[in-house]
Protein backbone atom coordinates (compact mmCIF):
# COMPACT_ATOMS: atom_id res chain seq x y z
CA UNK A 1 0.00 0.00 0.00
CA UNK A 2 1.44 3.37 -1.07
CA UNK A 3 1.85 6.11 1.44
CA UNK A 4 0.46 9.57 0.77
CA UNK A 5 3.03 12.33 0.37
CA UNK A 6 3.21 15.11 2.96
CA UNK A 7 2.08 17.60 0.30
CA UNK A 8 -1.03 15.56 -0.53
CA UNK A 9 -1.81 15.20 3.17
CA UNK A 10 -1.50 18.97 3.67
CA UNK A 11 -3.75 19.70 0.67
CA UNK A 12 -6.41 17.36 2.02
CA UNK A 13 -6.28 19.03 5.45
CA UNK A 14 -6.50 22.46 3.82
CA UNK A 15 -9.52 21.42 1.76
CA UNK A 16 -11.31 20.23 4.90
CA UNK A 17 -10.61 23.54 6.62
CA UNK A 18 -11.99 25.64 3.79
CA UNK A 19 -14.90 23.25 3.32
CA UNK A 20 -16.09 24.01 6.84
CA UNK A 21 -15.85 27.74 6.16
CA UNK A 22 -17.79 27.34 2.91
CA UNK A 23 -20.47 25.17 4.51
CA UNK A 24 -21.03 27.63 7.35
CA UNK A 25 -21.04 30.57 4.92
CA UNK A 26 -23.53 28.82 2.62
CA UNK A 27 -25.87 28.39 5.58
CA UNK A 28 -25.66 32.07 6.47
CA UNK A 29 -26.30 33.10 2.87
CA UNK A 30 -29.31 30.76 2.72
CA UNK A 31 -30.83 32.13 5.92
CA UNK A 32 -30.30 35.76 4.87
CA UNK A 33 -31.86 35.24 1.45
CA UNK A 34 -34.82 33.38 2.97
CA UNK A 35 -35.52 36.12 5.51
CA UNK A 36 -36.14 38.59 2.69
CA UNK A 37 -39.51 37.07 1.81
CA UNK A 38 -40.78 37.54 5.37
CA UNK A 39 -40.97 41.28 4.71
CA UNK A 40 -43.70 40.80 2.10
CA UNK A 41 -46.83 40.81 4.24
CA UNK A 42 -50.25 39.49 3.25
CA UNK A 43 -52.55 42.56 2.99
CA UNK A 44 -55.34 42.86 5.55
CA UNK A 45 -58.12 45.35 6.33
CA UNK A 46 -59.43 45.19 2.80
CA UNK A 47 -62.44 47.35 1.79
CA UNK A 48 -64.89 47.27 -1.09
CA UNK A 49 -63.13 50.25 -2.65
CA UNK A 50 -59.66 48.79 -2.21
CA UNK A 51 -59.87 45.06 -2.83
CA UNK A 52 -57.19 42.40 -2.75
CA UNK A 53 -55.93 43.15 -6.26
CA UNK A 54 -55.32 46.80 -5.47
CA UNK A 55 -53.74 45.95 -2.11
CA UNK A 56 -51.34 43.56 -3.82
CA UNK A 57 -50.40 46.22 -6.35
CA UNK A 58 -49.66 48.66 -3.52
CA UNK A 59 -47.00 46.24 -2.27
CA UNK A 60 -44.80 46.95 -5.31
CA UNK A 61 -42.05 48.62 -3.22
CA UNK A 62 -41.74 45.41 -1.18
CA UNK A 63 -41.56 43.31 -4.35
CA UNK A 64 -38.93 45.60 -5.86
CA UNK A 65 -36.76 45.63 -2.73
CA UNK A 66 -37.09 41.84 -2.43
CA UNK A 67 -36.02 41.18 -6.02
CA UNK A 68 -33.02 43.54 -5.85
CA UNK A 69 -31.82 42.21 -2.48
CA UNK A 70 -32.39 38.58 -3.53
CA UNK A 71 -30.30 39.21 -6.65
CA UNK A 72 -27.57 40.91 -4.63
CA UNK A 73 -27.29 38.15 -2.04
CA UNK A 74 -27.37 35.51 -4.76
CA UNK A 75 -24.58 37.26 -6.68
CA UNK A 76 -22.55 37.71 -3.50
CA UNK A 77 -22.90 33.98 -2.84
CA UNK A 78 -21.66 33.24 -6.37
CA UNK A 79 -18.66 35.51 -5.88
CA UNK A 80 -17.94 34.02 -2.46
CA UNK A 81 -17.99 30.58 -4.07
CA UNK A 82 -15.54 31.77 -6.75
CA UNK A 83 -13.16 33.09 -4.10
CA UNK A 84 -13.06 29.79 -2.24
CA UNK A 85 -12.29 27.89 -5.41
CA UNK A 86 -8.95 29.70 -5.18
CA UNK A 87 -8.60 29.99 -1.40
CA UNK A 88 -7.47 26.57 -0.19
CA UNK A 89 -5.96 27.34 3.21
CA UNK A 90 -7.27 29.20 6.25
CA UNK A 91 -5.98 30.93 9.33
CA UNK A 92 -7.38 33.00 12.17
CA UNK A 93 -7.34 36.22 10.13
CA UNK A 94 -9.33 34.67 7.30
CA UNK A 95 -11.92 33.32 9.74
CA UNK A 96 -12.38 36.77 11.28
CA UNK A 97 -12.70 38.54 7.93
CA UNK A 98 -15.14 35.95 6.60
CA UNK A 99 -17.22 36.39 9.77
CA UNK A 100 -17.27 40.16 9.21
CA UNK A 101 -18.47 39.59 5.66
CA UNK A 102 -21.24 37.27 6.86
CA UNK A 103 -22.30 39.85 9.44
CA UNK A 104 -22.86 42.30 6.58
CA UNK A 105 -24.82 39.70 4.61
CA UNK A 106 -27.17 38.94 7.50
CA UNK A 107 -27.89 42.67 7.93
CA UNK A 108 -29.27 43.03 4.38
CA UNK A 109 -32.92 42.18 5.28
CA UNK A 110 -33.11 45.25 7.56
CA UNK A 111 -32.30 47.93 4.94
CA UNK A 112 -34.45 45.97 2.50
CA UNK A 113 -37.47 46.39 4.79
CA UNK A 114 -36.52 50.02 5.47
CA UNK A 115 -36.42 50.75 1.77
CA UNK A 116 -39.67 48.92 0.99
CA UNK A 117 -41.57 50.81 3.71
CA UNK A 118 -40.25 54.24 2.76
CA UNK A 119 -40.30 54.33 -1.02
CA UNK A 120 -42.64 57.13 -2.16
CA UNK A 121 -42.44 58.67 1.31
CA UNK A 122 -40.53 61.77 2.51
CA UNK A 123 -37.66 59.70 3.94
CA UNK A 124 -37.11 57.55 0.83
CA UNK A 125 -33.73 59.14 0.06
CA UNK A 126 -32.47 58.39 3.57
CA UNK A 127 -33.72 54.80 3.23
CA UNK A 128 -31.90 54.51 -0.11
CA UNK A 129 -28.73 55.85 1.52
CA UNK A 130 -28.90 53.19 4.23
CA UNK A 131 -29.63 50.53 1.59
CA UNK A 132 -26.66 51.52 -0.57
CA UNK A 133 -24.50 52.04 2.50
CA UNK A 134 -24.73 48.41 3.61
CA UNK A 135 -23.54 47.26 0.17
CA UNK A 136 -20.64 49.70 0.42
CA UNK A 137 -19.66 48.06 3.72
CA UNK A 138 -20.04 44.56 2.27
CA UNK A 139 -17.90 45.53 -0.73
CA UNK A 140 -15.16 46.67 1.64
CA UNK A 141 -15.39 43.41 3.59
CA UNK A 142 -15.13 41.42 0.33
CA UNK A 143 -11.99 43.36 -0.57
CA UNK A 144 -10.43 42.85 2.85
CA UNK A 145 -11.12 39.10 2.69
CA UNK A 146 -9.68 38.73 -0.80
CA UNK A 147 -6.66 40.97 -0.26
CA UNK A 148 -5.79 39.12 2.95
CA UNK A 149 -6.04 35.71 1.29
CA UNK A 150 -4.33 36.65 -1.99
CA UNK A 151 -1.44 38.74 -0.63
CA UNK A 152 1.64 36.96 -1.97
CA UNK A 153 -0.69 33.98 -2.59
CA UNK A 154 -0.71 33.48 1.17
CA UNK A 155 -3.83 31.29 1.35
CA UNK A 156 -4.41 30.49 -2.30
CA UNK A 157 -4.06 27.19 -4.06
CA UNK A 158 -0.60 26.55 -5.40
CA UNK A 159 -2.26 25.99 -8.78
CA UNK A 160 -4.21 29.28 -8.74
CA UNK A 161 -4.22 30.96 -12.15
CA UNK A 162 -2.44 34.35 -11.79
CA UNK A 163 -4.78 35.83 -14.42
CA UNK A 164 -7.84 34.84 -12.39
CA UNK A 165 -6.27 36.29 -9.25
CA UNK A 166 -5.58 39.61 -11.00
CA UNK A 167 -9.06 39.71 -12.52
CA UNK A 168 -10.75 39.23 -9.15
CA UNK A 169 -8.51 41.84 -7.52
CA UNK A 170 -9.34 44.34 -10.28
CA UNK A 171 -13.07 43.64 -10.15
CA UNK A 172 -13.32 43.90 -6.37
CA UNK A 173 -11.25 47.08 -6.26
CA UNK A 174 -13.99 48.78 -8.31
CA UNK A 175 -16.75 47.77 -5.87
CA UNK A 176 -16.37 50.32 -3.03
CA UNK A 177 -16.10 53.26 -5.45
CA UNK A 178 -19.14 52.14 -7.45
CA UNK A 179 -21.31 51.60 -4.38
CA UNK A 180 -20.19 55.01 -3.13
CA UNK A 181 -21.71 56.46 -6.31
CA UNK A 182 -24.99 54.68 -5.52
CA UNK A 183 -24.83 56.12 -2.00
CA UNK A 184 -24.27 59.62 -3.38
CA UNK A 185 -27.13 59.30 -5.87
CA UNK A 186 -29.48 58.64 -2.96
CA UNK A 187 -28.99 62.27 -1.89
CA UNK A 188 -30.61 63.29 -5.18
CA UNK A 189 -33.07 60.50 -6.00
CA UNK A 190 -33.93 57.22 -4.30
CA UNK A 191 -35.04 55.67 -7.59
CA UNK A 192 -31.82 56.74 -9.36
CA UNK A 193 -29.81 55.13 -6.57
CA UNK A 194 -31.85 51.94 -6.88
CA UNK A 195 -31.42 51.89 -10.66
CA UNK A 196 -27.65 52.21 -10.23
CA UNK A 197 -27.70 49.38 -7.67
CA UNK A 198 -29.50 47.20 -10.21
CA UNK A 199 -26.82 48.04 -12.78
CA UNK A 200 -24.14 47.05 -10.25
CA UNK A 201 -25.91 43.75 -9.62
CA UNK A 202 -25.79 43.03 -13.36
CA UNK A 203 -22.13 44.10 -13.53
CA UNK A 204 -21.01 41.80 -10.71
CA UNK A 205 -23.07 38.94 -12.14
CA UNK A 206 -21.02 39.08 -15.35
CA UNK A 207 -18.04 36.79 -15.88
CA UNK A 208 -14.82 38.57 -14.92
CA UNK A 209 -13.66 38.82 -18.51
CA UNK A 210 -16.78 40.68 -19.58
CA UNK A 211 -16.42 43.01 -16.59
CA UNK A 212 -12.97 44.03 -17.81
CA UNK A 213 -14.21 44.62 -21.37
CA UNK A 214 -17.15 46.71 -20.10
CA UNK A 215 -14.85 49.23 -18.39
CA UNK A 216 -11.73 49.09 -20.56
Amino acid sequence: MSKRSPIATQETRDEKETSRIEAFSDGVFAIAITLLVLDIKVPHDLTEEAGLAQALLHLWPAYLAFVISFAFIGIMWINHHKLFRLIRRSDHGLLLLNTLLLMGITFVPFPTTLLAENLQHPDQRLAAMVYSGIYEVIAIFFNLLWWYASYKNRLLSKNADPRAVRAITWSYACGPSLYLVAFGLAFVSAMASLAFNVALAVFFALPLGLQRVSLD
